[in-house]
């Protein structure tokens, strides 16, 4: 069985082909390429069509598939009018047009949507659009998947991302669309991840379908997570990092709305749980505004580096926008009353260490929220490679961190995608058959 997973990161895309034989899932990168936002007149786009072309090359490097599945980052979407004509470039969620929401939810928004305040939430994009000529709207994986295939719908799990989704129900919230003056209209027809959207009618030189994944990444991420026991709680670790438990049932007191943890909808009815944490764009935008260097030495050298001279809120909004990120952190540690990193492998160690203090205060507020015990931490996706990070995350915790795997929102895709075609048992055997996991203990220090 082949397939091809669009995987598309908020910094970067790539195009995986997968085999599934024997009991084992073998992903081959096929191409791989840079996602980066365009301003236009003071506000930022994503370069969506150069998206949709890099995604066309990948899939005819892939060759010939049973199915394609595509996930993508959450809350950012096109609108469409009436004739199916996309409506300007999406804009990206970092872009300052929401930055004046800072309310936090009332308890009867929370209690339909149970989702966690963010000043960029679709909602909030959606309030400050011009909808006038809007006639469908599509989350970034349907966008692509209607101009493959000239099928418009909603997937399940990035539609539970927007504060339009009711998530006891798992459909729109048409009360509370309609309560905040939205056009119903616009809203699609939701699909559970493994339904068939249609035939690709784009030319690839082979013919193939696109099957609904869980598209939200995370979604994927999580599907992907290789626990073995329901005990778990997982960090999906990119550009953002995403640490929480899986549920049956969402928790929507007023206790989970203080702690600012949000409900989305996962696979097979199940609730991802968790809370958002600035994850390595921190880490990333450091990168940039140095210019070239070498990680690998510079981690090395911040695991050397004497630990806990300064520490930061990742989520802290300075570290929102892009910009100079060094400068943000010597500001942050002066405006806290800590000195200022003295060079760059203190400013890694700084954002790393600071990093896994927020996962150790969100993996014990997910337990005490949902009352789920915890046993081990799963740290999926890019983050994963980091050692110091995966260790750092272990002591901060107290639990044996497993890292792996790195590609996961790319295997959670194909694995859905394979079930819809009849692939039988479970989906995180598959994983941990497949897939190289290193576990690290508290204390256990670098190897």
């Amino acid at each position: 069985m082949r397939f091809t997973a669009v995987d598309l990161g908020a910094s970067s895309g790539r195009v995986m082909r997968a085999e599934i034989s024997s009991g084992r899932v073998d992903l081959v990168e096929v191409h791989r390429f840079a996602n980066r936002p365009v301003s236009v007149a003071g506000t930022l786009h994503w370069d969506v069509l150069g998206l949709y072309a890099e995604v066309l090359d990948g899939l005819r490097r892939a060759g010939p598939v049973e199915s394609v599945g595509i996930d993508s980052w959450a809350v950012d979407y096109g609108l469409l009018d009436g004739d199916g004509r996309l409506i300007g470039n999406p804009v990206h969620y970092r872009d300052a047009r929401t930055a004046r929401y800072t309310e936090r939810l009332d308890a009867d928004r929370y209690e339909v949507n149970g989702l966690q305040f963010l000043p960029f939430n679709t909602l909030y994009q959606l309030l400050e659009d011009r909808l006038d000529q809007a006639e469908t709207l599509l989350m970034i994986p349907d966008l692509l998947a209607y101009w493959l295939t000239g099928l418009r719908g909603a997937e399940l799990t990035n539609a539970s991302t927007t504060g339009l989704f009711d998530v006891r129900e798992r459909t729109w919230a048409r009360p509370l669309i309609t309560r905040l003056g939205l056009p119903a209209r616009i809203f699609p027809e939701i699909s559970e991840p493994g339904s068939v959207v249609g035939p690709v009618t784009a030319e690839l030189g082979f013919d193939t379908v696109v099957t609904r994944v869980a598209s939200h990444d995370t979604a994927s991420a999580v599907a992907a997570v290789p626990a073995s026991t329901p005990n778990f709680a997982y960090i999906s670790c990119g550009t953002w990092s995403l640490v929480g438990v899986e549920l049956d049932s969402p928790v929507l007191g007023d206790d989970s709305r203080a702690a600012n943890f949000t409900n989305e909808a996962g696979i097979d009815g199940t609730i991802r749980y968790l809370r958002n944490v600035m994850g390595l764009w921190i880490l990333q935008e450091c990168l940039r505004a140095w210019g070239e260097c070498d990680l690998e030495g510079l981690l090395q050298a911040a695991a050397r580096a004497e630990p806990g001279q300064m520490t930061i809120d990742p989520d802290d909004p300075s570290f929102l926008p892009p910009g100079d990120m060094p400068a943000r952190i010597a500001a942050y540690c002066s405006r806290t009353g800590q000195p200022a990193p003295a060079d760059r492998a203190q400013a890694v160690r700084c954002i790393l260490e600071s990093l896994a203090l927020a996962y150790q205060r969100a993996v014990s507020d997910a337990a005490r929220l949902s009352g789920r015990e915890i046993d081990v931490v799963h740290l999926v996706g890019g983050g994963a490679r980091n050692a110091l990070l995966c260790q750092l995350t272990a002591d901060a915790t107290g639990l044996p961190v497993v890292a792996g795997p790195v590609e996961a929102a790319a295997l959670g895709n194909v694995l859905v995608q394979a079930r819809a075609r009849g692939l039988a048992g479970d989906l995180r055997e598959f994983v941990r058959r497949s897939q190289p996991l290193r576990t690290y203990h508290p204390g256990g220090g670098l190897v």
